[in-house]
């Protein structure tokens, strides 16, 4: 079973972590994942065991992104890295290098110790906050040929910390002029099913609407795809030979707010009970972001469709994305059963 290889994932607690794991697993690979504190390794086990019987299959090591402490040694003797691991934010922080620092520096020390290893290729998770366009359109259909404009003052300082990572690993596996190649991952809003109840900041987006937190719907919408379909295209991006030197949207259907709390009543019944109906306005929301950091990050996108396109993953590697429907869905009853709700 453990002929495939062995792959180091970076963020093993986290939910695109989590999932990578398992799936590597699933495909008879050794897995090596990172955590911050060896505290976390019985959980991250126990929700990894809900999904796959990891054997003798999986270890468990401490590294942090803000140390150099660890990485050389769990990097040693792998065949591939996936490098999952970033701070992630939901409201705009105080100061930006609380998100910048670490998701850099973090990727020069992941990427390192791959280099020093000489795995055969690295894939790392960013996002689609480093392949967005200016502002301004209503309506846009980007691809990985855009790069986020670090010029832009309106970029945020999550979209800027994972576009200077991305940047960050490109230049260290540029130069480095070895056997190591390097593939991205940029996904959209990650949702699907959660594990346990420590779960990430995109699912919120589907957690508020089952308990009633956002009172009403604004015009918001989002690209998303869904978690399991996200580690698959890592894996898929960690193998196809055609795949090195590539970036790689992951992104699903686009969809506003008002069809996500509609598929959540229609699949849900009595469990979408609190989910709203009415629709908030958009200066009632901008009036409400002037006192609310979490609407603030948003409200500069209200009825703007800015969705992604995934053409270039399935045409190259034959990744196909799962229905909204059933990512959310899936959500949601998964929130249910770990009892978030």
């Amino acid at each position: 079973m453990s002929g495939q290889g062995t792959v180091l994932v970076t963020g093993g607690s986290g939910f695109i972590g989590s999932w990578c794991v398992i799936r590597l697993l699933q495909q008879g690979y050794t897995a090596r994942t990172t955590v911050r504190s060896l505290a976390r390794e019985s959980a991250v086990r126990a929700a990894i065991g809900k999904e796959v019987d990891a054997q003798d299959r999986l270890s468990i090591h401490a590294a942090e992104l803000t140390s150099d402490a660890g990485w050389n040694a769990v990097a040693a003797g792998c065949d591939y890295m996936l490098h999952v691991a970033s701070p992630v934010a939901i409201e705009e922080p105080k100061n930006a290098d609380d998100l910048i620092i670490p998701a850099r520096d973090g990727t020069r020390r992941a990427i390192g110790a791959a280099l020093e290893a000489g795995v055969k290729r690295v894939v790392l998770t960013s996002s689609v906050a480093a392949t967005t366009p200016r502002g301004g359109a209503r309506v846009s259909l980007t691809d990985e040929t855009v790069w986020t404009d670090l010029d832009d003052p309106e970029v945020s300082a999550y979209s800027r910390s994972k576009t200077l990572a991305e940047r960050t690993a490109w230049d260290l596996v540029g130069a480095s002029g070895g056997a190591t190649t390097l593939a991205t991952v940029n996904p959209s809003v990650v949702l699907g099913p959660v594990l346990s109840r420590d779960y990430s900041a995109s699912v919120q987006l589907v957690e508020r609407l089952l308990t009633g937190k956002v009172p009403g719907l604004p015009r918001l919408g989002f690209s998303i795809v869904d978690v399991r379909d996200v580690a698959d295209l890592h894996i898929a991006a960690m193998i196809a030979p055609q795949a090195a030197g590539e970036r790689f949207i992951a992104a699903g259907d686009f969809a506003w707010m008002t069809d996500l709390a509609s598929l959540l009543c229609t699949r849900l019944g009595a469990a979408a009970g609190k989910v709203p109906a009415r629709k908030v306005p958009d200066l009632v929301l901008r009036f409400a972001a002037l006192f609310d950091k979490s609407l603030a990050a948003v409200a500069p996108r209200l009825g703007q469709q800015r969705a992604f396109s995934s053409a270039k993953a399935q045409t190259m590697l034959g990744w196909r994305p799962r229905s909204l429907e059933e990512t959310v869905v899936d959500c949601a009853r998964s929130l249910i059963a770990n009892g978030a709700i």
